[in-house]
């Protein structure tokens, strides 16, 4: 497109989301709308429309009104973030770009131009011929919206990127935010606040995602909640330092935006060379639903798809830890597969001197000290018994007491000569030098080309601390870790199209849309206990779909936080994402086995709704009750929870509402028996009359009472009834969930 007064004006819509991209002048291309969708315009209205989105100047403000693009910049008299800051050795710090080209799917575009979902490039140079800028702008077929940059050096002099975010311009009236905290064993836990002229900004500098990245950062209006409210969201597709912001300059301009978190020097361009930065993913909803859900949709539109048919998952690791011993893991693989067990997993211990976390790590060897003939008793064993069989990886850590850090100190990332604090008795591997990087990789292939290995629960159990390279006199390089270790997965899956990879990181210190490009499925948390699953597994959806996240039921007193449970309560909890099981069921009462077979049946039967039905959770009075659920995706069928955590207020409980079915259809919604009645059950009238569901199952509750499994007939409501007037709740003790089927009937 010629840099000519003309340009070029873009209406992009998809899903109920409209953005109108102005790219005219020559200028970099401004959001003028993102939101709700917009009617189809014409070139005259757009014309218009982009006019009366520029205001009126300021007292004593520059001359020029405020026009900040995907990059803003200082040139354009704008002083809120720089897009982009860097120079060459000082000079060439504010950069001024020229929009050479738009093209629109391939093709060159001017005037006024409408579209669906699509992808939109714009190139740019800097007005002194240095820089080469091109921008991306894609709206997906769901209604999210993602861009991204790529940066070119096109003379002698070395270009030093120090930072480079993009950013998406949100209304006046989103003055509410909400993002995530969180720590170790108790991840994405939401918090909230006031937009204020200023940044709120929030930097992870851990070298990983983090156990308390920002996740999402949400803007709406005030109120906003998971059905209500207009609410715009941005997240920072890249798994090692990174950034999200929203601010609000003083003339009223407000924006949302991300990037990645470079470190001094970290990013240097000589003549032709680029950088590019991550996805920064865009989602705007009527409610925090509306939002998860474009997320959800662009990552089941990922190939190859995660099906819903998931394999229900064991993994032993709070069942033997380090204690590997043969025939114990063999008989835990039988008790597995006899309860309905599809994938077994052994986890951290059967390699090099691994016997404790304070050796070994690092050295990919089945350890001949405890696997004398390897693993391939297990592995046969295993595949006999109709399972597949996963093995856990830590490839980006070592043990200074290992065979690769004796070998190679020189591979350990530190900033200087002496190595960073450790943690968890672990210093990381430096991926970025090619020798470590074909170490890895070799000993990973070698395990997958003598054993089938169905599956791997890749770890990351520390954060980058001084994470330099040595062989570079401690130059950062966190940016060339992350992306090795991007590589390191694109080649195994290359060569293993069928071997399906968790990213598990402390827990779920590694969640986001980056990793997600190569991994299967996340571990929400090391934290299995399920009063603090319930918070967990509701927001980590924000962001996933359920199918993406392993969910597992533990035994009866929680590993991490010791408090006990019953059956009902944790396997009623685990049922919302992709099911596990993480217990030593040698040590489980039959009467356990029978339970934990019941539930596993049900969730086989019922898992191609729960883990490919639209997310629905509910706002309420009450945080200590929480519900939520599934719903079809031709809303016949719903399967939802009510969990009561903290306490028993109210007393009696609130109306159960539900959201997310055909307001003019008639549903019969009926409590699901699953093996024992909830403890402390005071059941309402409209639940009918209980009959009994064959042989009573005992259910050991917190205060030792049996009850006795029982069936209740339901009621049937209109659609319309069930959202907005709602229906009576039973009453039951805390930390106990109540399940609910719900089937369209006319």
């Amino acid at each position: 497109m010629p840099t000519d007064s003309q340009g070029a004006i873009l209406q992009l819509t998809a899903a109920g989301v409209s953005v109108l991209i102005d790219a005219t002048d020559g200028q970099l291309p401004a959001v003028v709308h993102w939101g709700a969708e917009l009617p189809a315009l014409t070139a005259e209205q757009a014309q218009a429309l982009v006019g009366a989105s520029v205001p009126v100047t300021g007292s004593n403000t520059v001359d020029l009104p405020p026009r900040p693009s995907l990059l803003p910049g200082q040139h354009g008299g704008w002083t809120g973030r720089p897009g982009l800051r860097g120079s060459f050795d000082g000079v060439g710090w504010s950069t001024k770009f020229r929009t050479d080209t738009v093209s629109l799917n391939g093709t060159p575009v001017t005037g006024f131009t409408t579209s669906g979902a699509g992808l939109l490039e714009i190139s740019a140079l800097d007005d002194a011929g240095r820089l080469r800028l091109d921008l991306t702008l894609e709206m997906l077929p769901g209604g999210l919206l993602r861009s991204r940059a790529e940066l070119t050096n096109l003379c002698d002099k070395t270009y030093t990127v120090d930072d480079l975010a993009l950013s998406f311009p949100i209304p006046a009236e989103a003055t509410e935010l909400l993002d995530f905290a969180g720590n170790h064993n108790y991840e994405r836990i939401p918090q909230r606040g006031t937009l204020r002229t200023g940044t709120h900004l929030r930097e992870n500098r851990k070298g990983r995602t983090g156990a308390d990245s920002a996740y999402i950062l949400h803007a709406g209006t005030p109120g906003f909640g998971f059905g209500s409210g207009d609410v715009w969201g941005v997240h920072t597709a890249w798994s090692g330092n990174h950034q999200h912001y929203a601010e609000r300059v003083f003339t009223g301009e407000q924006l949302l935006g991300g990037g990645e978190l470079l470190l001094p020097g970290e990013v240097r361009l000589g003549r032709d060379e680029s950088y590019t930065t991550p996805w920064i993913y865009a989602s705007y909803g009527a409610g925090l639903d509306e939002v998860a859900r474009r997320f959800h949709t662009h990552v089941r539109s990922r190939t190859p798809r995660v099906t819903a048919e998931r394999p229900v998952t064991l993994n032993v690791w709070e069942a033997v830890y380090f204690d590997h011993e043969e025939n114990k893991l063999i008989d835990l693989a039988e008790r597995a597969a006899a309860v309905g067990v599809e994938r077994y997993v052994l986890d951290d211990g059967w390699f090099g001197s691994r016997r404790d976390d304070t050796s070994g790590l690092g050295d990919w060897v089945v350890s001949p000290d405890v696997w004398p003939t390897g693993l391939h008793p297990l592995v046969d064993r295993v595949h006999e018994l109709g399972m597949q069989f996963g093995l856990w990886f830590e490839p980006e850590m070592v043990n200074p007491d290992s065979d690769v850090a004796r070998a190679h100190p020189e591979w350990i990332m530190a900033a200087r000569t002496d190595w960073p604090v450790e943690s968890r008795h672990q210093q990381v591997l430096n991926l970025g030098i090619p020798e470590a990087y074909e170490h890895v990789r070799k000993q990973i292939l070698a395990l997958l080309a003598e054993y089938r290995i169905d599956y791997i629960k890749w770890d990351h159990n520390r954060d980058l601390i001084e994470a330099g390279n040595q062989l570079d006199g401690g130059r950062p390089g966190v940016h060339q870790q992350t992306l090795a270790f991007y590589s390191l997965l694109g080649e195994i899956r290359s060569l293993h199209p069928g071997l399906e990879i968790e990213s598990c990181s402390s827990g779920g210190a590694r969640v986001d849309l980056g990793v997600l490009e190569h991994t299967d499925r996340v571990w929400v948390s090391d934290n299995i206990d399920p009063h603090d699953r319930q918070t967990m597994l509701r927001w980590t959806t924000q962001l996933l779909p359920p199918e993406y996240m392993g969910s597992h039921i533990a035994s009866g007193r929680s590993h991490t936080t010791g408090r006990q449970h019953d059956l009902a309560f944790r396997a009623g909890t685990a049922i919302f994402g992709h099911l596990g099981v993480e217990w030593d069921l040698a040590h489980a009462s039959e009467e356990d086995l029978d339970g934990l077979r019941g539930w596993i049946a049900f969730y086989k039967q019922e898992r191609s709704l729960l883990l490919d039905g639209d997310v629905v959770r509910m706002d309420g009075p009450d945080s200590n009750v929480m519900v939520h659920g599934v719903v079809s995706k031709d809303r016949s069928r719903a399967i939802f929870a009510a969990a009561a955590l903290d306490s028993l207020y109210p007393d009696p409980a609130g109306r159960l509402k539900i959201r997310g079915l055909d307001p003019h259809a008639t549903y019969l919604v009926e409590p699901v028996s699953t093996g024992a009645t909830p403890s402390g059950l005071q059941p309402p009238a409209w639940w009918g009359q209980p009959t009994a569901a064959g042989q009573a199952i005992e259910c050991t509750s917190l205060r030792g009472t049996a009850q006795n499994d029982v069936n209740f007939p339901g009621a049937s409501f209109p659609g319309s009834v069930l959202s907005n007037v709602g229906v009576t709740s039973p009453r039951i003790h805390p930390d106990q969930v109540v399940l609910y089927r719900v089937t369209r009937t006319n």
